[in-house]
């Protein structure tokens, strides 16, 4: 693939992950509005094995609600990025 494909990809993805993301819905999804509605939503809670950087896809440190999870979609999606060109350079080398 040709760096300019990957920049050209990379730019649509922060695009979407920053001015996109923050219209996301607000709204359980339907398992967990069936598991509200039922009363069984806190048999369901277990403490976290690993803490979770940007629970709740947002970074509560930024107070514009609207800005902390556009935020955390940037930041999302350079972490995703940096993993898959990382591991795919790596397999890369071994060929």
């Amino acid at each position: 693939m040709k760096k300019k494909d990957i920049i050209i990809g990379l730019m649509i993805a922060f695009f979407l992950s920053v001015f996109i993301s923050p219209f996301a819905s607000r709204w359980p999804d339907g398992l967990e509005k069936v598991a509200e509605e039922k009363g069984f939503i806190k048999k369901g809670e277990v403490p976290p094995v690993i803490i979770s950087p940007i629970p709740d896809y947002m970074l509560h440190c930024i107070k514009n609600e609207t800005f902390g999870v556009a935020f955390a979609g940037l930041c999302g999606t350079v972490i995703v990025f940096l993993v898959s060109f990382s591991v795919t350079s790596l397999l890369k080398r071994k060929e």
